[in-house]
């Protein structure tokens, strides 16, 4: 408890700075804390005893000594390691941390055997790891539903079913999708920060988008119900 406690002011802190502008890749300490903690909750063990532990951060519960590594990048990425440190380390888990959702996930988790065979030398004993988003089968893609859209102002802002907020303007998708968000918070007069004082996330800002579109009698497609088709509701 003590560790999803610390995780979430962790995360807190974080959304605080980034809404003051500063950069995430400026905060190597903060983030590395944050993998960090996800790790020790992922596999239910603690921080490794001794500051600046040598090869590792964090001991499993079956006693594993784990290497974390935190990254704000999108795949593919390269991730950098100590090749002269990697012979205390049993455990290489790589951690995301998605700013603009403000989630971490883990994209890697291999015992240090399998992830030393994908790795490649470079110069002064570094070692780098490449990631690649995975590619699933054909069979296995599914299109997600959308539960909610709304059309305002040239843009279409989309609620799919995992939560993921899409702007889509003239059939094109907008990425990043928060400045487009932002502009129509503000033409809604929507508030762009939390509870808080924090700046919305793009889950909690696009959810916010719609519902105001709603309350304005904007064409809103709810949840499909069982049948062959949805209808809009406005």
């Amino acid at each position: 408890m003590q560790q999803l406690q610390s995780l979430g002011e962790a995360l807190a802190w974080l959304e605080r700075e980034l809404s003051w502008g500063v950069e995430a890749k400026s905060l190597p300490h903060l983030c590395g804390r944050i993998g960090e903690l996800y790790a020790c909750v992922l596999t239910n063990g603690q921080m490794a005893l001794q500051a600046n532990q040598r090869g590792y951060d964090v001991v499993s519960v079956a006693g594993e000594r784990v290497s974390v590594k935190t990254t704000t990048r999108t795949l593919p990425c390269q991730i950098p390691f100590n090749g002269n440190t990697l012979s205390e380390v049993d455990r290489v888990v790589v951690v995301r941390i998605n700013t603009e959702e403000m989630q971490v996930e883990k994209i890697y988790d291999e015992l240090i055997a399998r992830a030393r065979e994908s790795m490649s030398s470079r110069d002064g004993g570094k070692l780098m790891l490449t990631l690649r988003a995975p590619a699933l089968p054909a069979s296995e893609v599914r299109p997600q539903a959308e539960t909610r859209a709304a059309n305002s102002g040239g843009y279409r802002v989309v609620e799919l079913e995992s939560g993921t907020i899409q702007v889509w303007s003239y059939g094109k998708l907008i990425e990043p999708t928060k400045p487009a968000l932002r502009e129509l918070a503000r033409g809604l007069g929507v508030s762009l920060t939390n509870a808080n004082g924090n700046e919305c996330n793009t889950r909690t800002l696009g959810s916010r988008i719609l519902d105001a579109l709603y309350e304005r009698g904007h064409q809103v497609l709810q949840a499909p119900a069982p049948g062959p088709s949805a209808s809009f509701v406005g």
